[in-house]
């Protein structure tokens, strides 16, 4: 078999509108799917933020008896870890939910603003914890406490 390239042509179909547009074969059972995966995402971000803070909590007491002059940063730290954690799950789950529903210009923009805020509120963590900006190079200003 050979192809001519002045008789051949390409013909590319794009499958998102089936999954993303309404009245498309597949949109009903994919939108569901991808709404209940977006919940499940932003559940664990939630969980992963209330988990990580209280381990934080019992662990600055439990190091509050021991050294109580240095519970303060290690708690902080170990706070800051947790939420960046969650907040890059919640992030996801924003990005999954935008991708499953039908694309438009709106969704798309308030996706952009949810996730420069979110990597703002990531990256101002960030500093917090390690004392630096996430792209300079060298060892973390401060000494971990794990």
């Amino acid at each position: 078999m050979s192809i001519d390239p002045k008789t051949t042509a390409i013909v590319l179909i794009e499958f998102q509108n089936d999954f993303t547009t309404e009245g498309g074969v597949l949109h009903g059972a994919v939108s569901d799917v991808m709404e209940k995966t977006g919940m499940v995402i932003d559940a664990a971000g939630v969980a992963v933020i209330v988990v990580g803070s209280v381990a934080a909590a019992v662990i600055a007491v439990r190091e509050g008896r021991i050294h109580p002059g240095t519970v303060y940063r290690g708690f902080r730290q170990r706070l800051g870890r947790a939420i960046l954690l969650g907040l890059e799950l919640l992030v996801a789950a924003d990005i999954v939910r935008t991708v499953a529903t039908e694309p438009n210009l709106t969704s798309v923009a308030v996706l952009a603003i949810i996730v420069a805020i979110r990597t703002f509120l990531s990256f101002s963590l960030e500093v917090e914890i390690t004392g630096r900006w996430p792209w300079q190079q060298g060892t973390d200003n401060q000494q971990s406490t794990d």
